[in-house]
């Protein structure tokens, strides 16, 4: 094959190399964080007039962040935690969440944060399968969520292993509907619907549920990983999915799960000084916005490449076009 024919294939497929690449979100700037006590920053949500932060490691505090500088400064906010309800997960899960707790902090293991129109804020625990609401006043309550909640998702393949549960919520403004975010081996999104103080599956809780495993980025050099979801989000009326194995954001269908569309955040965490020396990805949590969208790092004590230690917020731009784009 002569050189003219090889260049004319290669214009022809560089499209389609290209369709299937991720646009990549401009970094607008990084905030470390001083005060929250135990690290391992889990959860952001935007509150009322100010971003909030939850850590896994703590079981009983939440965090308003004070942007008003660079480094941002976490003021505690402490509850009372109420008994935890039995969810139906497997002894032998609840086992070993309660050892792994005793030796690391954090018995709840909270790994997300969301908040509604009311200011009431919204933590998932992976270690007990359940939520806990928050009030603007601070007093604390366990949401009845649906009995075969758990039974469902375990019978499509997820929460069936430790460390592998719920990592993201999601509750729209109303607080009418809640999407829960199970993070790995399998993955998968569940979605409920209140009916005045409890909530209920309509049609079945499981929206999707997905095994299988996905490249990370090439300059990782750690070839393909299980899929895994690590933060959820809501705006406008779409789902946001942190997805950190490809470093990227995507929108999808809150009545399905179905990935829209997904932008790289790679650039951003793959830049030499912001790396740590870790096969993961370690984004964990994820607020979006109409401008940007903000995503916490935990960090799990680790340095970086610069010897930063501290808990990271990174803000990165809406894509070209909003984060309603069509491509």
């Amino acid at each position: 094959m002569n050189a003219r024919w090889i260049a004319l294939l290669l214009a022809l497929a560089a499209p389609v190399w290209a369709a299937g690449q991720s646009a990549e979100l401009e970094f607008v700037s990084e905030h470390p964080i001083e005060g929250i006590a135990q690290g391992n920053l889990s959860g952001l949500a935007w509150c009322g007039d100010a971003l909030w932060a939850v850590s896994d490691r703590e079981d009983n505090v939440l965090y308003r962040l004070d942007a008003s500088e660079t480094v941002w400064q976490a003021e505690a906010e402490r509850f009372e935690l109420p008994p935890v309800p039995n969810t139906g997960l497997s002894w032998g899960v609840r086992m070993r969440s309660a050892v792994a707790g005793l030796f690391r902090g954090g018995e709840m293991d909270f790994e997300g944060l969301s908040c509604d129109s009311l200011g009431n804020r919204y933590l998932v625990s992976e270690a007990h399968a359940a939520v806990l609401r928050v009030s603007p006043a601070g007093t604390a309550d366990w949401l009845k969520l649906p009995g075969g909640l758990v039974r469902q998702a375990r019978a499509s393949g997820m929460l069936l292993n430790f460390n592998a549960m719920f990592e993201g919520i999601a509750v729209d403004p109303g607080a009418d509907r809640l999407w829960l975010a199970a993070e790995h081996s399998r993955r998968g999104l569940m979605v409920m619907h209140r009916k005045q103080s409890a909530w209920q599956c309509t049609g079945g809780c499981v929206l999707l549920a997905e095994g299988g495993r996905e490249a990370t980025p090439a300059a990782m050099g750690e070839g393909e990983q299980p899929r895994r979801f690590s933060g959820l989000a809501f705006h406008k009326e779409k789902l946001f999915t942190l997805e950190p194995v490809p470093h990227q954001i995507c929108r999808r269908r809150p009545s399905t799960g179905a990935s829209e569309l997904c932008w790289s955040y790679a650039a951003t965490a793959l830049a030499e000084a912001r790396r740590y020396d870790s096969p993961f990805g370690n984004a964990e949590a994820l607020w979006v916005d109409e401008e940007g969208a903000w995503i916490g790092i935990d960090n799990n004590g680790l340095a970086r490449a610069d010897g930063e230690k501290r808990p990271i917020v990174w803000r990165v731009a809406a894509p070209k076009g909003g984060w309603g784009a069509k491509k």
